[in-house]
């Protein structure tokens, strides 16, 4: 990252003009066409038109982004489609999600949607790391630098061992150099050793690979706590070197001393550690192509979400069929397909063409089911679907809701499993849309449904608000939530 000049707020979807990014950004209208420019080019800003239907900030759609001529800046919205947080040109973006209304206290509710987020994404994260080839790739400095941290703060520092021998040590004793290069003493027929060869292991102290990641380490939380983001992610200050890259020679020098380290290297965290400092020496070096651009976040959130909903409130959608929780026992009916996990159940759309047929790939798959048994013993199969909108009912108008295809699949996901569900003796059925939302609690806010789907016997879709902070908790603590407190009717 470079230097740091600016720190800003900003809220995912939320319809910014140009004049208040300039204000917002405190950047000249030619510093903030650039920096719009850039953050298009990177896909994290939308352009959309000036109008009544986008200032009430609908849910963006693909339809609704635009191609502009900046010159014409005055006649479009400018959307972040982005949750996390973005460092450019020496401006740190803190961007929250679309749910969150109010500003106050926005670190501690962008501190928690980070770990979320880390929880999320612990593998997905574009860090350049991943990849066996060392050479070649575009630096996402602050995703490195968070790892590289977050490792030290969970396994330490980079050691490395040397074997010694040692007059009567506490390690292993090597018979072979006791015996051969010891004096023997005989009582009683008996050899006795006064010396002992002994074999231990020290880790070196001094070792370059050491002193590098302890430099290494001390650069990043300077770098950080230089852009403000020390308390965002909870890093603990480290200050563990004095040292600067360049008192280990020049770049090309150190990274043939880590490629050199990663051929002998088997321990699969040491050789992941390995590549990351290789990746920000090079970078550091100007050896790597370096972007302006650094990031950790995530712009498909709604993913985020219904992960969330998935964990916290058991989803059984991978489990197999054998394995459920059902009122019944496994009727004959099922029993070949007990290894078939429930998602599996869902049949697949049949393609023919001259006597031919053809079995999809995909077919409907919910976002979460689960199976809970009343007190009452009253077995209930719960169809939930994580919605990532900001719904809202205002002056006899809704705004903001899921659109027809949302509606109709929900009622598809209670058609697609009816003859289970009769097989085996459920009697309550129940869906359910789930929003976030920043109030605490759930929040039952009605239903929807459409007369001919319901005409078939398929229960009407409940809406409910589901507090982002709550469920944020249950999934980092990984507890689940009492589904009875939605109170489905």
């Amino acid at each position: 990252m470079t230097s740091f000049l600016k720190s800003v707020f900003i809220r995912e979807q939320k319809r910014y003009t140009r004049t208040q990014l300039v204000e917002l950004f405190s950047l000249s209208y030619s510093e903030i066409t650039s920096l719009i420019k850039k953050l298009k080019s990177y896909g994290v800003l939308k352009t959309v038109a000036k109008n009544n239907k986008q200032t009430e900030e609908i849910e963006l759609f693909e339809d609704d982004i635009e191609i502009v001529d900046e010159n014409e800046s005055s006649k479009y919205l400018y959307v972040f489609t982005f949750v996390g947080v973005i460092s450019i040109q020496g401006i740190v973006l803190k961007c929250y999600p679309k749910y969150i209304y109010r500003e106050d206290n926005l670190i501690y509710k962008l501190k928690k949607v980070l770990k979320v987020i880390d929880k999320f994404k612990k593998k997905e994260q574009l860090i350049n790391y991943q990849n066996d080839n060392l050479d070649n790739h575009t630096f996402n400095k602050l995703a490195v630098m968070l790892y590289l941290l977050n490792d030290y703060y969970e396994f330490g520092i980079y050691t490395t061992s040397q074997n010694v021998l040692e007059i009567n040590g506490f390690g292993e004793i090597n018979w072979d150099k006791t015996i051969n290069e010891t004096f023997t003493l005989i009582n009683n027929n008996r050899p006795y050793y006064p010396k002992l060869i002994t074999r231990n292991n020290i880790d070196d102290e001094y070792n370059f690979f050491k002193r590098l990641h302890e430099t290494i380490l001390t650069l990043c939380a300077k770098e950080l706590e230089k852009s403000g983001l020390m308390d965002l992610f909870d890093i603990l200050d480290v200050e563990l070197s004095d040292e600067k890259l360049d008192d280990f020679g020049d770049v090309d020098y150190i990274l043939n001393q880590i490629q050199k380290e990663l051929n002998i290297q088997f321990n699969t965290r040491k050789q992941q550690l390995l590549k990351t400092l290789y990746s920000f020496v090079a970078n550091e070096g100007g050896v790597n192509e370096v972007s302006e651009f650094s990031f950790y976040g995530t712009n498909s959130f709604h993913h985020v979400w219904e992960k969330v909903c998935a964990q916290v409130l058991d989803n059984q959608l991978e489990k197999t069929i054998k394995d459920l929780y059902l009122p019944v026992p496994l009727s004959d009916n099922y029993s070949h397909l007990s290894n078939t996990k429930l998602k599996e159940l869902i049949e697949k759309p049949v393609w023919n063409s001259k006597n031919q047929e053809f079995i999809a790939d995909k077919t409907l798959i919910p976002d979460l089911i689960t199976i809970q048994c009343e007190k009452n013993g009253e077995f209930q199969f719960l169809i939930f679907d994580a919605k990532y909108y900001n719904i809202s009912f205002n002056k006899n108008k809704i705004e903001r809701q899921p659109g027809i295809e949302s509606i109709t699949k929900q009622y598809l996901y209670q058609l697609a499993y009816k003859d289970f569900l009769e097989e085996h003796k459920f009697k309550v059925v129940k869906n359910c849309f789930l929003f976030p939302t920043e109030e605490e609690g759930i929040y039952d806010i009605g239903s929807v449904k459409m007369n001919m789907l319901a005409n078939l016997g398929l229960e009407h879709i409940q809406l409910r608000l589901l507090s982002a902070d709550l469920a944020y908790d249950y999934f980092l603590q990984n507890k689940l939530i009492d589904i009875s407190k939605f109170k489905l009717s």
